[in-house]
C-alpha cells in the first residue's frame, strides 16, 4: 500500500457515517462523527459511477475552492476520501440555514439582527472576492448558520475564479429569484456584481420574510425587476440594450414605490440597498465597501450570533443536500422526499402572508 492509499484508508476510518439526511440522484449526505474529537460532521458522498465522464465537476470545484477558502464564515472543508467509486467530502455539521430561519414566523427579528446576519454575509463573500472567487450562487438556503449563531455560505459547487474583461462564463448561473439583469439578458462576461446583487435580494427577504422577486420563468422575473426597480435607462446602465438576450420587456415603467416595505432598517440601510441593487453592475457597491457603509455603524449594533434568532428543532441545511433545481428553490427535509416549492406572490401584497405552498 502507498502513502497515499495509506492516508486515504486512515480517512475512512476517521470519518464515520451515521443517519442520512439528503439523497439526490449523483450524491447523498450523512450526518457522522469525527472518531478523534467526536465532533458532529455532514459527509457528502459522490458516486463517481454515476457520471459519463468521472466527477462531477460541481464536486471537482467545490473542493478545488474549499481547500482554498479558509475563513469563519464560510463553511469548513474538513476532509475526502474516496471508496470504491465514491468520493466523498468531509465538511462541518451546521445546524440550520437563513431560509429555514426567515421562514419560521415564531421568530422575531430586530434590526440589529438583520445587521449581524448581512455582516456576516459580506465577510464571507468579501473573503472569496479578494481570493477572485465568484459564488454565483447566492441564496439563503446557501447560507448556513451554526450552533453558536455564525453564519457561514457554503454549496460551492458553481463557483468559478473571475477571469479577464474578454473571458466568457455561462450565464446559466444563480437560482433565478436572486439572478442579477445582466445574467437575464445573457450577459457572459461579468464579474463580483453579481453576487451583490444576489446578497441585495436576500438582504430585502429578512426585512419581508417572503423572496423579494419570486419569478416564474426569466422574463417573468425580469418583469418583477422592472416593475419594482423601473426600466433601466442608458444613463444608469450604459449598453445594457447590448447584451446578447436583450429583448424589450415591453411599456416603459418607472417602478413601484417599495422603499416603505424596507424602511424597518432606516433611511441608511436602504441606501446601502439600493446601492447593492443597481442596474449596471460595475456600479454597484463592493462587498468590502459594504462593509464599511454607515449602515453598521449607526445604532442599533450587529447582534451578537449567539444571541440571533434560531429555530428550536434542529433542521437539515438545504446546502448540505446534494440536488439543486435551477430556479425553482425547494427543501428536502430530514425525513427525506417532503418538498416545499414557492409560489409566485404578488411582490406588492401584504408582506405578512406566506407565499409557500406544500406539495
Amino acid at each position: 500500500m502507498n502513502l497515499a492509499d495509506q492516508e486515504n484508508a486512515a480517512a475512512r476510518a476517521r470519518w464515520v457515517k451515521e443517519t442520512k439526511i439528503g439523497e439526490g440522484t449523483y450524491a447523498n449526505v450523512y450526518r457522522g462523527y469525527d472518531v478523534k474529537t467526536g465532533q458532529k460532521i455532514a459527509i457528502k458522498k459522490i458516486k463517481a459511477g454515476a457520471f459519463k465522464d468521472g466527477i462531477d465537476i460541481s464536486a471537482i470545484r467545490e473542493i478545488k475552492f474549499l481547500r482554498e477558502l479558509s475563513h469563519p464564515n464560510v463553511i469548513a472543508l474538513l476532509g475526502t476520501y474516496s471508496k470504491a467509486q465514491s468520493l466523498s467530502l468531509v465538511l462541518e455539521y451546521l445546524d440550520t440555514d437563513l431560509e429555514a430561519v426567515i421562514k419560521d414566523k415564531t421568530l422575531v427579528f430586530k434590526p440589529g439582527d438583520v445587521k449581524s446576519w448581512m455582516a456576516m454575509s459580506l465577510r464571507g463573500l468579501d473573503f472569496c472576492h479578494s481570493r477572485g472567487v465568484l459564488h454565483r450562487d447566492l441564496k439563503p438556503n446557501n447560507l448556513l448558520i451554526s450552533s453558536k449563531g455564525e453564519l457561514k455560505i457554503a454549496d460551492f459547487g458553481l463557483a468559478r475564479e473571475t477571469g479577464d474583461v474578454d473571458s466568457r462564463m455561462t450565464c446559466q448561473v444563480v437560482t433565478r429569484w436572486y439572478r442579477p439583469p445582466e445574467l437575464l439578458w445573457g450577459s457572459r462576461s461579468y464579474s463580483y456584481g453579481i453576487d451583490m446583487w444576489s446578497i441585495g435580494t436576500i438582504f430585502i427577504e429578512l426585512v419581508l420574510r417572503k423572496p423579494f422577486l419570486p419569478g416564474d420563468s426569466d422574463m417573468d422575473q425580469l418583469k418583477k425587476i422592472i416593475t419594482v426597480l423601473g426600466t433601466p435607462t442608458e444613463e444608469e446602465w450604459p449598453g445594457h440594450k447590448l447584451l446578447p438576450d436583450y429583448v424589450n420587456i415591453g411599456e416603459e415603467s418607472r417602478g413601484q414605490r417599495w422603499t416603505p416595505w424596507i424602511m424597518s432598517v432606516g433611511k441608511v440601510g436602504v441606501e446601502l440597498i439600493k446601492e447593492m441593487l443597481r442596474y449596471d453592475p460595475l456600479k454597484r457597491i463592493s462587498a468590502k465597501s459594504a462593509l464599511y457603509h454607515q449602515f453598521f455603524l449607526d445604532d442599533p449594533r450587529p447582534t451578537a450570533p449567539i444571541k440571533l434568532p434560531k429555530p428550536t428543532a434542529e433542521l437539515v441545511p438545504r446546502a448540505m443536500a446534494p440536488d439543486e433545481t435551477e430556479g425553482k428553490p425547494e427543501l428536502k427535509t430530514a425525513g427525506g422526499g417532503v418538498k416545499r416549492k414557492a409560489e409566485s406572490p404578488d411582490p406588492f401584497g401584504d408582506v405578512k402572508k406566506v407565499a409557500r405552498r406544500l406539495f
